[in-house]
């Protein structure tokens, strides 16, 4: 029993940095019907920016954080006005190349710093005993950083279900994800909104960026990799959900601790966890082809 709280509990810590992740994922594509491939690269710039700020300026890890935030607000804006904003009108598909395209461009200018051989760790910042909470006759352990990571994830889904459904500019990304036609038409800036959705998602990719780069230390292949490896979570939960992010990057990251605690024993070689939540990724999209919670469009003719 204990066993299966453990791998449960890690399972959710390591969730909540997928949903952190996917986050960004879903407020590109809930304002602009976008899928960014870039995601990935601006999760390892955001963590190299906080080491950078950190070991190299010399700042409190906490503050290095609050600029490196400020800083990818700023780039994600600068990406928007300089690749995406041109594309308006442009066919989705077109669109979706440019990010291809970003993704190389942005890889190619991290390997001209040092960022793209450094392999390095933050200075410790946390303590290093881990958190224990004794439960059903044994003692659950987690690590810092995964407490840091469950924490962030509650901290920015409150924002944003806030933003969404109480701010004028949240209610505007909406209707611009809903209609950009009808959302010109009462004088919504779609620019803007599409501006405001990278700036945020600048914001996800950093704090992922930094709470793996904790855990797992800093590699530029490493960090771009988890870009793609949310997109499951993504995909599963419903592109255009913020909640189905979060739900789907907890369900495929206790659904990899699970496999692998109680499979990888049976399979030659192992790795079940890498494997077994696509298996039910497919299953569930048979039943449910937008994700559990994405927007089922009806076009009527």
């Amino acid at each position: 029993m204990i066993y299966f709280l453990q791998l449960l509990l890690t399972g959710v810590a390591v969730g909540c940095i997928y949903a952190l992740a996917a986050l960004g994922f879903v407020l590109i594509y809930k304002s602009s019907r976008v899928i960014n491939f870039a995601h990935g690269e601006l999760i390892a710039i955001g963590a190299f920016a906080v080491f950078g700020l950190t070991v190299w300026a010399g700042l409190n890890i906490w503050l290095a954080l609050a600029l490196a935030l400020a800083l990818m607000f700023f780039l994600g804006r600068g990406i928007e006005r300089l690749f995406l904003r041109p594309m308006v009108g442009e066919p989705i598909i077109s669109v979706i190349m440019v990010t291809i395209g970003l993704a190389s461009l942005l890889s190619g200018l991290v390997y001209f710093t040092p960022f793209g051989t450094l392999t390095a760790r933050y200075p410790n910042f946390l303590p290093q005993v881990p958190l224990r909470f004794n439960v059903a006759g044994g003692t659950l352990i987690l690590r810092w950083e995964q407490a840091l990571a469950i924490l962030f994830t509650l901290v920015f889904i409150a924002l944003l279900m806030w933003f969404f459904k109480r701010s004028t500019l949240g209610i505007a990304m909406r209707a611009v994800a809903d209609d950009q036609l009808a959302s010109l038409s009462v004088g919504v800036s779609v620019e803007r909104v599409f501006g405001l959705a990278w700036a945020a998602a600048g914001l996800s990719a950093t704090a992922a960026g930094f709470i793996v780069g904790g855990l797992y230390g800093l590699e530029f292949s490493g960090l771009t990799a988890v870009g793609l490896r949310v997109f499951p979570a993504v995909i599963l939960g419903g592109l255009d959900s913020i909640a189905g992010a979060v739900v789907g990057g907890i369900l495929i990251g206790v659904l990899e601790q699970l496999s692998s605690g109680y499979l990888d024993t049976y399979v030659p070689g192992g790795g079940t966890g890498e494997v077994f939540p696509f298996i039910v990724l497919l299953l569930i999209l048979l039943i449910k082809p937008h994700g559990l919670f994405g927007t089922e469009e009806i076009e009527r003719v």
